[in-house]
């Protein structure tokens, strides 16, 4: 198994809890992180040399992820597993794929590419390199029968472990905060690639809101040293050690919840906020030249997957030149303060909630099952 970054991690450890269950002498080895290891995974490379984002921040480490993966595939090679299972991060895992199935080896890929957002095309190469795909989101499914690609539409984990009810009270009381007064999320990324091109944008907005409409307290949830150590950098850069600032050392999913608004970097963490039922907005910054390839490629107006899957703009994107501290501060407090938005959305995203919830996990580990038969 081969899994790239937080969320990735996170679905591999309940993949595997999820086999061991079934067949007990499993053995899983490849790319993990902590979760994938606390649950008996070995990982031979340490995950956070694939949590790169970008054209530009690949580049920058091209040679050391090429490495890895002639490394990693020599040694796959040789140990020749029933089944290699790539999580996500898929121009390090699809390249591999290939590699392992041109030599006999079953491969299953878990997370489907965004073929749907930007990059149609891929679909073809895609094919020769999986013998199944296991799609997290009901729309993703007919594209692959299209193609002729097995597919297994299993719904996603988040949905299955985050409750449908609200816990803004638990959460808070868990985190030792006040059960009244405003508490605003900033998740500014799980990438130190992320935190390097946010950091200062997101605390320059926590310090907008204050100005604009004080009384609030901000928490922050970051999943590595390295990544603190960045924001905390950004923070006295920006002079803002006094802001009513709490950085957490993950509890990500606790922060959200307690929150009354959440200011995200668009990824998985959108999902997580909109399971949560919680007003957002979504904002992501990278390296320029990125951005301008990326731009060009993309099939539809929306990033974060709660907009993705309604098909509309349920929340607000302020991406690039557009998220600016200004733009996203008065995004935020329209959040906080619109009836609108407080009144509809949470039974938008419920209804969301409610078509991932699939017990995906099992259902995983039935595709799984079902390749190693």
């Amino acid at each position: 198994m081969v899994a790239g970054e937080a969320s990735g991690d996170f679905l591999g450890a309940h993949l595997i809890t999820a086999l061991r269950k079934r067949m007990p002498g499993i053995r899983f080895a490849g790319i993990g992180g902590p979760n994938m290891e606390a649950a008996g995974f070995q990982s031979w490379f340490p995950m956070e040399r694939l949590a790169v984002r970008g054209y530009v921040e690949v580049l920058r480490h091209y040679v050391s992820i090429v490495s890895m993966r002639r490394k990693l595939a020599q040694r796959l090679l040789s140990e020749s597993p029933a089944l290699f299972i790539g999580i996500d991060a898929p121009d390090f895992n699809l390249s591999l794929e290939s590699v392992l199935k041109r030599k006999g080896i079953r491969t299953l890929h878990y997370v489907s590419p965004s073929i749907w957002a930007w990059r149609g095309s891929r679909i073809r190469s895609i094919g020769r390199a999986i013998d199944r795909m296991l799609v997290l989101f009901p729309f993703e499914e007919e594209i692959y029968k299209k193609a002729g690609i097995p597919v297994s539409y299993v719904g996603h984990p988040l949905a299955d472990i985050i409750p449908v009810s609200d816990q803004t009270y638990s959460a808070r009381e868990q985190l030792r905060l006040p059960p009244v007064g405003n508490v605003i999320a900033l998740l500014p990324g799980s990438r130190q690639s992320e935190l390097r091109y946010m950091a200062s944008t997101f605390i320059r907005t926590a310090r907008k809101i204050e100005q604009l409409r004080p009384g609030n307290h901000f928490l922050v949830p970051l999943v590595t040293r390295q990544t603190r150590e960045i924001f905390e950098t950004a923070l006295y850069a920006e002079e803002a050690q006094n802001l009513p600032l709490t950085i957490l050392f993950g509890h990500a999913r606790s922060a959200i919840a307690a929150a009354d608004a959440v200011l995200v970097a668009s990824g998985t963490a959108t999902l997580e906020t909109g399971l949560f039922q919680k007003p957002m907005v979504i904002t992501y910054r990278m390296a320029e030249l990125s951005w301008r390839i990326m731009s060009r490629m993309r099939y539809q107006p929306w990033v974060g997957l709660p907009n993705i899957i309604a098909g509309e703009f349920l929340v607000p994107e302020f991406l690039q030149h557009e998220a600016t501290p200004e733009n996203l501060a008065q995004a935020v407090i329209s959040s906080l303060t619109d009836p609108i938005v407080r009144g509809r959305l949470p039974q938008r995203l419920e209804a969301i909630h409610l078509q991932l919830r699939q017990n995906t996990a099992e259902r995983a580990a039935d595709a799984v099952l079902q390749c190693l038969n």
